[in-house]
């Protein structure tokens, strides 16, 4: 049920707001540079203008969101997660492949990414479900919760495949299991079998791989092996960021990204068309705006009034922090290209309108973290 009540207002949370619509802004800007034409000739992309038209579809979205208390999700979260579920089969069964993955879905006029929806109503359905577990897991929990919530997500994943969201919902499982508050036992059972099963994990887990997924993990451990070839992304990656010294080339002044030195230029390897262009400093900068929502969305998790909102929480800031991460590691060439964008940056409208209603969920539990809010 909505509730329009000026309290809602007062107690926004304007500062987690302008921190995403910044980071959203520095994309766009960063998207119109890095897809400007060669040397000025020819027409400008409109890549720019679809994602500001995206960032407007999101912006309305998040404040739909915040309207709706947050515990509503808590009773719509099984059968999102079942349908969920049913929609990355279908991307198995009837989804369009592109560079390799099987990963969107079209209706005609619409394509779609199910498994960047997908991330929010994980977060959501786990949530649930460890709120209605007791103080602590038990085994028999533990491993149902395992098979439910960690197997099954993630062979569907795999298979698309999509390394980078089944290490974004594997870091996420972690983080809201150790939240709630996990067995010592437990613990020590998981890591034992895991340590023991890494040689035959391992190899089932390489060859399982496609090609290019190998050559990423090769040129990841050693990009000088193959420069021109497996090597090129991380090394013209560097050579961007390393190229902007400490203050940067300045806006629209890089050179890697226009002239197509650099590929995935305004998706994936955004941030170094952006360290390209701003720098040492500007990177800094960049980087503290992500780290103050990162603190904002902990912050958000200590404060909320239940434990529904406290895991949701924590499920979204780990979300945002770990597809930080992975991204800035891999445009540095310390971690393997998995495809993961830059959150609020880079090029993606399915992948901003996500974020922007993960955003919404964690304003929404802390603009309602006041007492006076509940009956």
């Amino acid at each position: 049920m909505i509730k329009v009540d000026r309290r809602l207002g007062k107690n926004f949370d304007w500062l987690t707001f302008a921190l995403i619509v910044s980071l959203a802004l520095i994309g766009i800007m960063t998207i119109y540079s890095a897809t400007r034409p060669p040397l000025g000739v020819g027409e400008h992309s409109d890549f720019y203008m679809r994602q500001v038209l995206w960032l407007l579809i999101s912006v309305a979205a998040l404040f739909t969101i915040v309207f709706f208390d947050y515990k509503w999700l808590s009773r719509v979260a099984y059968p999102l997660y079942a349908i969920g579920l049913l929609l990355l089969v279908a991307v198995l069964v009837a989804g369009r492949s592109s560079l390799g993955a099987q990963r969107w879905l079209s209706l005609g006029f619409f394509s779609f990414q199910p498994s960047e929806f997908f991330r929010m109503i994980f977060i959501a359905a786990f949530s649930a479900y460890l709120t209605g577990s007791g103080d602590q897991l038990q085994r028999k929990l533990s491993a149902k919760s395992i098979i439910i919530f960690a197997i099954l997500p993630l062979a569907l994943l795999i298979k698309q495949p999509d390394l980078g969201t089944a290490i974004l919902l594997s870091s996420i499982f972690v983080a809201l299991s150790l939240a709630k508050g996990i067995s010592r036992k437990i613990i020590t059972i998981v890591l034992v079998i895991g340590i023991i099963s890494i040689p035959f994990l391992g190899h089932i887990f390489w060859e399982g791989l496609k090609d290019y997924q190998k050559n990423r993990i090769i040129a990841f451990m050693d990009p000088e092996v193959d420069p021109a070839g497996i090597g090129y992304h991380i090394n013209q990656s560097k050579i961007s960021i390393g190229s902007g010294g400490f203050t940067g080339k300045g806006y629209m002044q890089g050179t890697q990204g226009p002239l197509r030195f650099l590929p995935e230029k305004h998706t994936d390897f955004i941030f170094a068309v952006f360290a390209e262009e701003w720098g040492f400093v500007g990177s800094l900068l960049l980087l503290c705006i992500y780290f103050a929502l990162f603190l904002r969305g902990l912050d958000t998790a200590y404060k909320a009034k239940d434990e529904f909102g406290k895991l949701m929480a924590i499920g979204i800031t780990a979300m945002f922090f770990v597809y930080f991460s992975v991204n800035i590691g891999m445009t540095m060439g310390m971690a393997p290209v998995v495809g993961v964008p830059l959150p609020f940056v880079s090029y993606g409208g399915t992948a901003l309108l996500s974020n922007f209603i993960a955003a919404g969920v964690l304003i929404n539990i802390r603009t309602r973290r006041f007492e006076l809010f509940y009956p």
